[in-house]
């Protein structure tokens, strides 16, 4: 489930931007400009594929303690991402503004050039996020669907296809709004499971080893417990770190997040 919702936003917000792009150049009738953006897309996939099969394959060469603090370092960074990416959509009425004046300016420089880099680092940029994401998910889970991830690429992919033709019964907000509460969630799990690995390395303390133990109740190996713990970060025998971990992740996001959103809702009176 939790690779569906990755490569869905990370696929959706990809869409958006390209369907910004593309709005702006029908808008301004320069479709003749089209191409730049098609061959920034293709290069962008290319770049990410090679981008992906070089970070797996440096990954294979960690063991031991190495392997559990680059595991670590990438489950932390990855929610590190996950939160900026929820701030991002937050703010995408700004964002979206943003890459039209980029567009604008790369257009009325003449240099097309231009225009197929912003597509291109934009397209890359969320193939980089994504298998970070993915590595990230495949480290603290012992199962990973492929078909989950491909399908959350699709998803993405149509949805912000439907946007970009002006589909007005979608409720944008609300699929944003449920997919940031899924994310900000398994993020918080990422971050807790970050903090095991550092201390199974011995690099952060201990403290008390098992808070509690709930496996009697939800065992983790159980299909019901699996799901937990990989989506929301669910662990039956936490330590006490790691609980402090999970609360004081969580409870930041949304700071952070409720702190933004009623920052541009007070824009958006003011204007």
């Amino acid at each position: 489930m939790e690779e569906f919702i990755i490569t869905f936003r990370e696929s959706l917000e990809a869409a958006l931007i390209i369907g910004i792009i593309f709005s702006y150049l029908k808008k301004t009738d320069k479709n003749e400009f089209k191409k730049y953006i098609y061959l920034g897309i293709l290069l962008g996939i290319i770049g990410s594929i090679i981008g992906a099969i070089g970070f797996y394959q440096m990954v294979g060469d960690f063991s031991g303690i190495s392997e559990q603090i680059f595991e670590g370092v990438t489950m932390i960074l990855g929610a590190s991402l996950i939160v900026y990416l929820i701030i991002w959509m937050a703010k995408k009425k700004d964002s979206a503004k943003a890459i039209k004046e980029q567009v604008a300016n790369a257009l009325d420089s003449g240099k097309e050039v231009g225009l197929l880099f912003l597509v291109f680092v934009s397209i890359l940029r969320e193939g980089v996020e994504t298998t970070l994401f993915l590595n990230a998910v495949i480290s603290s889970q012992n199962n990973f669907s492929t078909l989950s991830a491909i399908s959350g690429i699709f998803g993405g992919i149509i949805v912000g296809y439907v946007v970009y033709l002006g589909f007005k019964g979608m409720n944008l907000r609300y699929l944003f709004t449920v997919s940031s509460i899924l994310l900000a969630l398994f993020a918080t799990g990422l971050f807790a499971h970050g903090v095991h690995e550092f201390q199974e390395a011995g690099i952060l303390p201990t403290f008390a080893e098992h808070l509690w133990d709930i496996n009697y109740m939800v065992d983790e190996n159980s299909l019901f417990g699996g799901f937990m713990k990989s989506l929301f970060g669910y662990n039956a025998n936490p330590s006490l770190l790691e609980v402090f971990a999970y609360l004081g992740s969580l409870v930041s996001i949304f700071f952070i997040y409720n702190k933004k959103d009623a920052k541009l809702k007070k824009v958006d009176i003011n204007r």
